[in-house]
C-alpha cells in the first residue's frame, strides 16, 4: 500500500503507470545483456508479474506507486537502456487513480493505466511524454520533456553509463560516482555536463513537485 492509499476512506490510490518499448532491439546483438539489465531495474519497484511484465520481447509496463518517482523512474530507464550501443526507450508515464490491481500488471485497470496507453499510443518521434488528469501541467511538463529529449536522445553509452550511476546513488559526489565507475572524476564531471544533467535534474525536480502538490 501507498502512503496515500488510505489517506481517504474510499478514495483510490493514485499511481504512475510506465509503459514503453525497446527501440532497434531487432537490431541489436546484445539482446541478452539488455534484457537482463531492463529486468533487474524494474525489478527494484516491485514484483513481476504484479506490478510490472516485460512482454513481446521488448516491450514493458511498470506501476510506480509514487507518482512523483515516475519521472525519475523513466530518467533511469532511459539510462540503463541507452547504456547498449544503438538502442534507446520509448515510454509514455500516465498518472491516475489505480481500480484493479491485478495478479498480471497487463490485466490491471484505472485511470493511469488509460493515460499511459493513450499516450504511448499517440507518440511518434518523441520518445518520453506524460499525461495526467491535469491539462495544464501536461502541457507545461511535455514542453519541457521535448526540450530535454534534444540532449537526453543523444546520450553516448558511456554518458548513459554515468547518468544511470547518478540516478541510482543521488546523495552521492562525482568523487564517489567516479570511484564506483573506475573513472577519473573529471570524466564524470564531463559526461555529466555533456549529458545535461542538470538542466534534467531540475526538470525532474518540478515534475515531482507539481505532482505531490496535486495529489
Amino acid at each position: 500500500m501507498s502512503n496515500r492509499e488510505g489517506n481517504e476512506a474510499g478514495k483510490l490510490p493514485q499511481v504512475a503507470v510506465i509503459t514503453g518499448d525497446i527501440v532497434n532491439s531487432q537490431q541489436s546483438e546484445e539482446s541478452a545483456e539488455w534484457l537482463s539489465a531492463l529486468k533487474e531495474y524494474l525489478s527494484q519497484y516491485g514484483d513481476s508479474p504484479k506490478d510490472w511484465q516485460v512482454y513481446r520481447g521488448d516491450s514493458f509496463q511498470l506501476i510506480v506507486h509514487q507518482p512523483e518517482d515516475a519521472f525519475r523512474v523513466a530518467l533511469g530507464l532511459k539510462a540503463v537502456i541507452k547504456r547498449f550501443k544503438e538502442l534507446d526507450v520509448r515510454m509514455a508515464i500516465g498518472v491516475g487513480a489505480l481500480e484493479h490491481h491485478a495478479d498480471q500488471v497487463l490485466q490491471s485497470n484505472g485511470e493511469a493505466f488509460v493515460n499511459s496507453g493513450r499516450k504511448f499510443d499517440s507518440l511518434k518521434k518523441q520518445t518520453l511524454a506524460i499525461k495526467t488528469p491535469w491539462q495544464d501541467f501536461d502541457k507545461a511538463i511535455n514542453l519541457f520533456i521535448k526540450l530535454a529529449l534534444l540532449t537526453i536522445d543523444d546520450w553516448s553509452e558511456t554518458s548513459a553509463e554515468v547518468v544511470a550511476a547518478s540516478l541510482e546513488h543521488p546523495q552521492s559526489t562525482q568523487k564517489d560516482i567516479a570511484a564506483l565507475l573506475s573513472i577519473p572524476q573529471s570524466r564524470v564531471s564531463e559526461r555529466l555536463s555533456r549529458a545535461g544533467f542538470d538542466a534534467i535534474r531540475d526538470t525532474e525536480r518540478y515534475y515531482r513537485e507539481a505532482i505531490v502538490k496535486r495529489l
